[in-house]
């Protein structure tokens, strides 16, 4: 392959045509963003979107890695002076780190093996003199080639079978083969070290398993991993494992890469010795190599899941700019109590001890309702920690007593997933200067209720706990894959520029933090912005920042109508022309879906703007500013259902998804440890992925199947039928355990990052 074939082999795996990834190269190459090529250069891309321009962006990467590292290894071999036209044609056609890696090994600089020394000493001459008469005896040739240090038969045949496993292990096209078939034919066995069944409890199903390569899931791949790092479980690739020794297919493939078909003792030595290559040296090596690839694979489906749960937790509903109070329950340290108003803005802070060891419940509830009446809190959210069933009981015997014609708070438990992270991060330190670290805490889930994005976008994307396995993979890839989820869900949702944070802010295409910040400073001074085009007086954001980052920026109410929409700046006269053609006043048009329904896109067309463009015009004019996410709902959890002992089979509960994996989803349904609907009970029908029938946050009715309150699991069901086979799933496939405590809060610094992940110790499979 060459830089030149790159276009061709993208556009092949992401549906598109050559001439499309080579426009959209050019345009990220230029230092324009994947939200902005998806949005606003559809006619230079021939309409990719954003899914396909991620997956381009992470392939070019691969392939110029891939095309410098082929650079790099034709220079070395044509430096050796070993370069034929043969082994250039090799080079050039891998398609795959891996299969060029295997190519170059023969010519790569090592250190001095034992085959080397044994080819010092001469022995490369009895290895071909047994390759050109296998009538002869081994033991016989090799009395004509001892020296010093092969001073006997015996120890010179060894060093020629050095000589003749270092080929093998050098032959790329015998590893390839190898590899296609312990990947189809190999299995994958894990047994527990010996003296360590107490200690790795949390990974017995793994102590005597075994499972086709092929088929391992990548939750079952990641937890095995981790039993070994764990120094609790052993792994091997079993390969051949019923074959008589020396006749499995894989000692067969070395002795026919060495030629010995025949029936001679040189033949039956190279057999041996053949054999010998792959029990010894080749099977180790071939195995860490494809350990590492199902670990890499298991990764990328890790995080596959994680972006996709984040994805959806960015984008659930908000409810809105109504004042609202944040509780961070807690027991001994108290429930921290936080009042925002409409804007997010912190009003007014409190701590009560409703809960042991002080009992003060009613010094709590007026407390509480004080702050309700004071500022006219609308909404009451709630943390899913320790003592939030107690706190959202505490808030609904309040509600009950206040006055009939009164207009009461909704109360909503919030995930405090990452709560603790933000509370004690630099940014809130600056926000809050003189607000203690716990009341911070409250200040964000009271946040994170009117607009999730905007406040989650402030803690870091691996803090927010929504992802399998997350510390187990490679955090570099995973923070790379979290912030593009986050970059994209920012952008296609729309930024208020007058109201923004500058962590907000900075997720804006072309923006930053650097950026981000000098807005922020330049609207502290000047005050709000009143059109788009004042962007271009902030600090360092030159034509090209603006370019990229005022599509995605909105102002509510200011000069120019068009600004509180995602029509581009550059597009306005498009617009205009749209406005003249209907006759009508700009903020007159601007959502009469009847007027601009009956026009002809194709009349709108430029030699700047084509129909997509226009297409996209004409819908934000009917819905101007519309919000991309759901309406806002939540769940309602049965009262008297408070700890996972009132939990009985055969109860239909509602409850919030909060996570969802390959294996199932988990629910919480207000009992502090989240039921698993697996994948075999989410639907009557058959279900593939869990994604297809639902996403975190989604309000959902279940059935209890099983109860085991000793493990903290919870059986759940989502079929017509009750679940009737669903207590059999569990048993026959290690159901996985709900979370142990939904606490993130004092789970530490990673903010709950391992709450997931320690929840399923290891346990499922599909």
């Amino acid at each position: 392959m060459s830089l030149a074939l790159i276009p061709r082999t993208i556009a092949a795996e992401i549906g598109a045509t050559p001439q499309q990834v080579t426009a959209a190269v050019e345009l990220l190459d230029g230092g324009a963003t994947v939200p902005f090529v998806a949005r606003y250069r559809k006619e230079v891309t021939g309409g990719l979107d954003d899914t396909q321009l991620r997956k381009l962006e992470e392939r070019l990467g691969y392939l110029r890695e891939l095309e410098t590292r082929r650079g790099a290894i034709l220079a070395s071999i044509t430096e050796q002076g070993k370069l034929t036209d043969a082994l250039a044609k090799s080079i050039a056609g891998a398609v795959t780190k891996a299969e060029l890696e295997d190519i170059y090994l023969p010519y790569k600089p090592k250190r001095r093996t034992k085959a080397m020394i044994a080819r010092e000493a001469g022995l490369q001459g009895l290895v071909d003199a047994i390759l050109s008469d296998r009538s002869a005896d081994p033991a016989v040739l090799a009395g004509g080639f001892l020296s010093e240090g092969f001073p006997d038969a015996k120890t010179a045949l060894e060093g020629a079978r050095d000589i003749v496993a270092e080929g093998l292990s050098e032959d790329a096209s015998l590893l390839g083969r190898l590899r296609d078939h312990m990947r189809k034919a190999g299995k994958l066995a894990a047994k527990v070290v010996a003296g360590k069944e107490a200690a790795g409890a949390k990974f017995s199903d793994y102590f005597a398993h075994t499972e086709e390569f092929s088929r391992v899931p990548s939750h079952r791949a990641l937890a095995m991993f981790r039993g070994r790092n764990e120094e609790v479980l052993t792994l091997d690739l079993e390969v051949d494992a019923e074959a008589p020794r020396g006749e499995s297919p894989s000692e067969r493939a070395c002795g026919a890469a060495v030629g010995a078909g025949g029936q001679g003792p040189g033949d039956k030595w190279l057999r041996e010795a053949a054999a010998w290559a792959w029990r010894v040296k080749l099977k180790t090596s071939l195995t860490l190599d494809l350990m590492a690839e199902l670990r890499e694979a298991a990764e990328a489906e890790a995080i596959r899941v994680f972006a996709r749960n984040l994805k959806d937790l960015l984008l659930a509903a908000p409810a809105g700019g109504k004042a609202t109070m944040g509780l961070d329950p807690g027991i001994r340290t108290g429930v921290k109590v936080a009042v925002v108003d409409a804007t997010g803005k912190l009003v007014a802070t409190d701590t009560v001890y409703p809960f042991q060891p002080r009992m003060d419940l009613k010094g709590a509830q007026v407390a509480i309702a004080r702050l309700i009446g004071q500022h006219g809190v609308k909404l009451i959210a709630i943390g899913n920690g320790t003592a939030s069933r107690e706190t959202e009981k505490l808030v609904a015997d309040l509600l009950a007593l206040l006055p009939g014609g009164a207009a009461k708070p909704v109360k909503v438990i919030v995930s405090e997933a990452g709560a603790s992270v933000y509370s004690a991060s630099e940014l809130a330190a600056r926000e809050f200067p003189e607000l203690d670290v716990s009341l911070r805490g409250a200040v964000s889930i009271a946040r994170r209720l009117q607009d999730p994005l905007a406040e989650l976008v402030k803690i870091e994307p691996k803090a927010i706990g929504v992802g399998q396995y997350q510390h187990d993979v490679d955090q570099h890839r995973l923070a790379k894959s979290l912030d593009a989820v986050v970059e994209d869900a920012v952008n296609g949702v729309g930024v208020d520029l007058n109201t923004a944070s500058a962590p907000l802010l900075a997720r804006v295409s072309g923006v930053g933090p650097g950026l981000a910040e000098a807005i922020v400073a330049h609207r502290d001074a000047n005050g709000p912005f009143a059109t788009r085009k004042d962007l271009l007086k902030v600090a360092r954001l030159g034509p090209k920042a603006f370019e990229q980052a005022a599509g995605f920026l909105r102002i509510s109410g200011g000069k120019e109508p068009l600004d509180a929409s995602s029509v581009h700046p550059e597009a306005y006269d498009v617009a205009r022309k749209i406005v003249a053609a209907c006759g009508r006043d700009i903020r007159a048009l601007m959502g009469d879906g009847a007027v601009l329904k009956r026009l002809n896109p194709a009349n709108f067309v430029d030699d700047r703007f084509g129909l997509p463009t226009v297409k996209d015009i004409l819908a934000e004019l009917e819905k101007p500013g519309r919000d991309p996410r759901p309406s806002f709902k939540t769940a309602s959890f049965a009262d008297g259902v408070d700890e996972i002992t009132d939990l009985k089979p055969g109860m239909v509960l509602e409850g919030t998804v909060t996570n969802v994996a390959a294996f199932g989803a988990f629910v919480d349904i207000g009992v502090h440890q989240d039921g698993l609907v697996h994948v075999s009970q989410l639907s009557d029908s058959f279900v593939k992925d869990p994604h297809a029938v639902v996403k975190a946050g989604d309000v959902v009715k279940v059935r209890v199947v099983e109860v085991d309150v000793g493990r903290k699991r919870i059986g759940l069901t989502m079929k017509s039928d009750g679940g009737a086979s669903a207590k059999d799933q569990m048993r026959e496939r290690g159901a996985a355990p709900s979370k142990p405590v939904r606490g993130p809060m004092q789970s530490g610094p990673q903010g709950g990052g391992n709450a997931f992940a320690d929840a399923l110790k290891g346990k499922f499979g599909r």
